[in-house]
């Protein structure tokens, strides 16, 4: 009976040593671990390490589209007839004969605006920037004869002036606003023989700059008024804005020519 116990003694170690190795996973005895040697003596295994889990997205809901907010600038009734003629001058920037406002068309009809003298130069495509583009466009420069030096130009039929040199145009086409009825400003091709950065009208008490004379009574001079009320007109002269009366004044010279030609509609 003591062999049978010695016996099974033996085998009971070298089962407990083959159960140690078979728990490091390299060559080192469980008694040699403090870690591995508490393993051995409970008999149980590390944890298993937990399942990484994916948490699907959180869902965005649609947004609505951002409020593309009010038009570049106040709509106008004649949109179509604007751009039309304002493509057609094609000086004063970008933009699409479409009917519909956008923002290249605001700013090229508020640049146009501005340098006409139109108010409020807000945008808007309304009667007198209708009328005034209308005008500028149908302004045939080559219906001013050929001249060597710059010649003044003044188109009655579209109330229209510009200067030109050697068949380039070299002011405008810009606004003008010759005489009304009863004092319409006569045709033909004169030449300025008096100049006066500021002239006192006697007849009609009101100070006329950049005056140059060309007819006995008549001549070029800035506007005192708003030249786009075309009912005020003038008494034969021909009324200018500011900037076209000062680029006019020193352009022209004693001795150049002034061509009016064409009819004021009513004179």
């Amino acid at each position: 009976m003591a062999r049978l116990s010695g016996a099974r003694a033996v085998a009971c170690a070298v089962l407990a040593v083959v159960a140690a190795l078979s728990l490091t996973g390299c060559g080192q005895l469980a008694g040699t671990n403090p870690r591995l040697k508490s393993v051995a003596h409970t008999g149980t295994r590390p944890p298993a390490a937990p399942t990484p889990t994916t948490t699907a997205p959180e869902e965005v809901p649609n947004e609505p589209a951002p409020d593309p907010g009010p038009p570049p600038c106040p709509p106008g009734e004649f949109q179509l007839e604007v751009e039309q003629s304002l493509a057609a001058i094609g000086n004063y920037g970008p933009v699409t004969v479409d009917g519909a406002q956008s923002a290249e068309d605001c700013a090229t009809i508020i640049a146009f605006q501005r340098r006409m003298g139109i108010v409020p130069a807000d945008g808007r495509p309304g009667p007198t920037t209708r009328d005034v583009a209308q005008r500028i466009a149908a302004t045939d420069t080559s219906l001013c004869p050929w001249s060597d030096a710059p010649q003044a130009c003044v188109d009655l039929t579209n109330q229209t002036f510009f200067i030109v040199s050697r068949g380039v145009v070299i002011l405008g086409p810009t606004v003008a606003r010759t005489g009304m009825p009863g004092w319409a400003t006569p045709t033909g091709t004169f030449r300025i023989f008096q100049k006066s950065l500021r002239e006192w009208s006697y007849p009609f008490e009101v100070w006329m700059p950049y005056w140059q004379h060309f007819t006995p009574a008549i001549g070029l001079h800035e506007t005192t008024t708003y030249i786009h009320d075309m009912w005020n007109g003038s008494h034969g002269c021909v009324n200018l804005l500011h900037e076209d009366a000062k680029r006019a004044y020193e352009l022209l010279t004693w001795g150049s020519t002034v061509h009016v030609y064409g009819r004021r509609p009513g004179t």
